[in-house]
């Protein structure tokens, strides 16, 4: 298990113009703690969604790439996410969940890959071009090597520790999310 924040650290280390989707909770907290980007783009209390915002956006900017940095409860919730955007095949689309098997946002209940579903296994059922599954920090460069040049869609399972880290909130107001993001990728 890793420390999921140096982690995220390493994985948007000059990140140049990556396009971010976090999820709800904890992973948006560790993309804030990098430095808030105009290129980040928070979903709030939109869990299950933030995979699609991904691939909505992959598609519609063929020409950037995009990553998907998310959690375990997140991804369960829209595993129909994942087929879809394995039917897609996005080449420029990588989902890194950062799995601590727990819902960390609602109190630290245990999540389903805590009894053993596998989420790499289920992205490698729906025909991801690559899989990883990372569990050592010393893992990051070479993952964020992927996020800027792998061919998608790339499915990244980070197992990160279960521990309650400070929260870097950024901005919760949507609309100003949006216009800046939209603004930063044009």
């Amino acid at each position: 298990m890793m420390d999921r924040r140096p982690f995220v650290a390493g994985l948007l280390a000059d990140r140049g113009d990556l396009l971010v989707v976090t999820g709800l909770g904890s992973s948006t907290y560790d993309v804030a703690a990098c430095g808030d980007h105009p290129l980040n783009f928070y979903l709030w209390s939109a869990m299950g969604t933030t995979a699609m915002v991904g691939l909505g956006l992959a598609l519609a900017r063929a020409d950037r790439r995009v990553a998907v940095i998310t959690g375990d409860g997140d991804t369960l919730m829209g595993l129909g996410s994942l087929a879809t955007i394995g039917v897609k095949q996005p080449n420029n689309l990588s989902i890194v969940v950062l799995d601590n098997r727990h819902y960390s946002a609602t109190g630290m209940q245990p999540s389903h890959t805590a009894a053993g579903i596998d989420l790499a296994g289920t992205a490698e059922s729906c025909r991801f071009r690559r899989v990883e599954r990372v569990t050592a920090l010393d893992s990051a460069p070479a993952m964020r090597a992927l996020l800027h040049t792998g061919q998608g869609p790339i499915f990244i399972h980070a197992k990160v520790e279960a521990d309650d880290q400070k929260r870097i909130i950024p901005s919760r107001d949507g609309y100003a999310i949006k216009q800046r993001f939209v603004q930063a990728s044009a």
